[in-house]
């Protein structure tokens, strides 16, 4: 398939009705199921981050719109249909049809409050969540991509506030009926992912490395499990595989937490 016919194709999606214990059973299913046969993305994303890494400014971007569409934005909706079908193959509640590109990270920087003024990420994420009543927001499965690093993984906050929250509300009953099995996922996913999390601490969010106990999450305002990968990575062809692969393994960190 082309890369026309892909970017063609971006904007069309299906669902598929599935039990979400499914993800039990994909250790022998053929992720080649997935329609790239091209790369997705090229060194062009890369490259563009960079830049703009070095002219964060509304007059460099005004100027370079089209680049962004082609190396980035494009792309990036290309890797939401290769993914999709795979995803409600985990679990038929992820949405992948959010509207106004709900199912991305944006460009465009929210500076009224922040110290860095510069008006652009020079990154983007593609995320997948669940809906959950009310304001409250489900952990996601994402995958990144910024001028020298790759990631894919589960990541949750304590969003809108922490005792609104997933965080709050759904997983720490469930630690604390249940405080072993964070020693459990540690266990089994620490040599192939990395963990940290962030806590409160007198007023501000401060990180921590490694994996959180149950003792931790009374203060726990975030949590990101997630591998890094080589840049080479996303020029793959079969770089949406590989992310399905990494989702497949953390699908059960969102189950737990949110859902």
């Amino acid at each position: 398939m082309s890369h026309n016919r892909n970017f063609a194709a971006a904007g069309k999606h299906s669902r598929i009705d599935c039990n979400w214990e499914c993800v039990t059973l994909f250790r022998g299913e053929k992720w080649r199921e997935m329609a790239a046969t091209k790369p997705i993305f090229g060194k062009e994303i890369f490259q563009f981050f960079r830049a703009l890494s070095r002219h964060n400014k509304k007059v460099w971007m005004d100027a370079n719109r089209e680049r962004y569409q082609q190396a980035v934005a494009k792309p990036f909706r290309v890797l939401l249909e290769e993914l999709s079908q795979s995803v409600l193959k985990l679990d038929s509640r992820f949405d992948t049809m959010r509207r106004h590109g709900g199912n991305f990270s944006r460009i465009n920087r929210d500076i009224r409050f922040a110290k860095d003024k510069t008006p652009y990420h020079p990154h983007m994420y593609l995320k997948f969540g669940v809906r959950l009543p009310g304001e409250m927001k489900s952990g996601q499965l994402y995958t990144g991509i910024s001028s020298d690093t790759v990631t894919a993984g589960f990541r949750i906050y304590a969003e809108p506030k922490r005792k609104l929250s997933s965080i709050a509300l759904i997983a720490e009953p469930r630690i604390t009926q249940n405080p072993k099995w964070l020693a459990r996922q540690k266990k089994r996913l620490d040599k192939k992912y990395d963990s940290y999390w962030y806590k409160t601490s007198k007023g501000q969010w401060t990180k921590n490395d490694g994996w959180p106990t149950a003792a931790d999450w009374p203060k726990l305002q975030a949590w990101i499990v997630r591998k890094k990968l080589s840049p080479a990575a996303a020029t793959r062809a079969s770089f949406p595989i590989d992310v399905a692969k990494i989702f497949r393994d953390l699908l059960p960190l969102l189950k737990f937490t949110s859902l």
